[in-house]
């Protein structure tokens, strides 16, 4: 492997910021990212890991080592019973994954199609959609201690996982670099598909689709994300930026008083506290954000939950309409959205030195 100098990383971000790496590398194996950490650890550099480059958002040039994880490959590990125990390299595309499992009549991803990004992003985020999220099919991680060099599994349950987060974004950053997951996909005979979220059963029974099948889910799902996101090839964007908020009980109760039409779903992990979450893509929209334009930041024309840079945007000129945009539904809802994309700058790096 080689280490590079002053990298643009526009390539490497689907939101196309022009903004460059102090020192760059691709790593394919545990042993390349193990000597890329000592070199880091040399040098007194921050190490950034970056896979797909699609759930984050970068401010500024970074003063720090980053690294492309490039890795590839799909194992099958075990059979046990009716599940497959299946080993999917950190660099593999996300949706090249979701279609190996559907062609091997293996359920618990086919809801996840077409979410953009790799493998090993998808643990951190613990990405979801259309009621299924990446903790319900995975088993185990595979990640590089950074402190001792040596490969660690970490079973999910010590990951943390909770709606769009994981101890990786917390007390696991900067310890651990993740190498591979290992899923738990069920045979497709003993299999329930997951239908009743959003609409994906409409989508189905418009098709004629009486008795859907894994591969029916999956091109249903993607054809949905395709209707209603911008291709990040042709517009910057990265994907949905903003969490749906999960509200209490009075405040659900006071803004479906106040709008009968407001929308709701149970969160995935229910408690006092936690009653109803309502999408953060109808806030935005119902205040008057969908479609609007400052310069080349945006939020789409067609979904509400998206920013877009539509050609020289800034990290900061996304980040500054974000702010507001959160400013502007807390003061009309009295609700409060976060974003859900990583936002990277030298600041946030400067905990990341091996």
């Amino acid at each position: 492997m080689q280490i590079q100098e002053n990298i643009s990383l526009k390539p490497y971000n689907t939101f196309g910021m022009e903004v460059r790496a102090r020192y760059f590398a691709r790593v394919a194996s545990a042993d390349q990212v193990a000597w890329a950490v000592r070199w880091a650890r040399e040098h007194a550099c921050p190490l950034m890991p970056l896979s797909g480059g699609s759930n984050l958002l970068l401010l500024e040039d970074l003063d720090a080592l980053v690294l492309h994880m490039d890795s590839r490959g799909i194992e099958v590990l075990d059979r046990q019973g009716d599940c497959t125990l299946v080993r999917a390299a950190g660099g593999e595309v996300w949706h090249d994954f979701v279609r190996w499992a559907v062609e091997h009549r293996l359920g618990g991803v086919e809801n996840l199609a077409f979410i953009p990004g790799r493998v090993g992003a998808a643990p951190v985020q613990n990405i979801g959609a259309y009621g299924a999220e990446a903790r319900d099919a995975i088993e185990w991680v595979e990640v590089l201690d950074v402190r001792t060099g040596q490969q660690v599994a970490l079973p999910a349950e010590e990951c943390r996982f909770g709606y769009r987060e994981s101890a990786f974004k917390h007390e696991f950053r900067g310890r651990y670099i993740i190498l591979s997951v290992v899923f738990r996909l069920c045979d497709a005979d003993r299999y329930t598909l997951k239908l009743d979220y959003g609409p994906i059963r409409r989508a189905l029974a418009q098709q004629g689709i009486a008795s859907p099948g894994l591969a029916d889910v999956a091109r249903t799902v993607e054809a949905i994300r395709r209707a209603k996101l911008p291709d990040p090839t042709r517009i910057g964007n990265s994907g949905s930026f903003f969490k749906n908020p999960v509200v209490d009980r009075t405040t659900f109760e006071r803004l479906s008083d106040r709008y009968p039409d407001l929308p709701s779903f149970d969160p995935e992990s229910p408690s006092p506290q936690h009653y109803k979450k309502i999408p953060a893509a109808w806030l935005i929209e119902r205040a008057g954000w969908k479609g609007y334009r400052r310069g080349d930041a945006g939020v789409h024309t067609a979904q509400a939950l998206v920013l877009v840079n539509y050609g020289k945007a800034t990290g900061s000129e996304i980040l500054s309409l974000c702010h507001d945009i959160c400013a502007d539904v807390g003061e009309k809802f009295g609700v409060e959205i976060r974003p859900e994309v990583n936002i990277v700058d030298n600041a946030s790096l400067a905990d990341l030195r091996p």
